[in-house]
């Protein structure tokens, strides 16, 4: 019995969809690690995309992590003045 004409495009489609998700993971990965190491990032995400910023508070604050924000909005206003 001959193999099926769409089994090659079938895997070709499934691996592209496993490379694509895996870039997604270690993008999100690398975004992370630079929010959670420098306050000057997150500075920069707060004006430009504040919807993630506050995605990374509360995955922290959900991981028992407390106080970032606070620290943030403290450093921020008194750069501010």
């Amino acid at each position: 019995m001959p193999p099926k004409p769409l089994e090659p495009l079938a895997k070709k489609l499934m691996k592209g969809v496993i490379v694509v998700e895996l870039l997604g993971v270690f993008g999100v990965y690398g975004l992370f690690h630079m929010m959670n190491n420098s306050q000057d990032f997150r500075n920069t995400m707060n004006k430009r995309f504040p919807s993630v910023l506050e995605v990374y508070y509360k995955s922290n604050e959900w991981a028992g992590v407390y106080g970032i924000r606070e620290r943030d909005h403290e450093a921020w206003s008194a750069k501010q003045e």
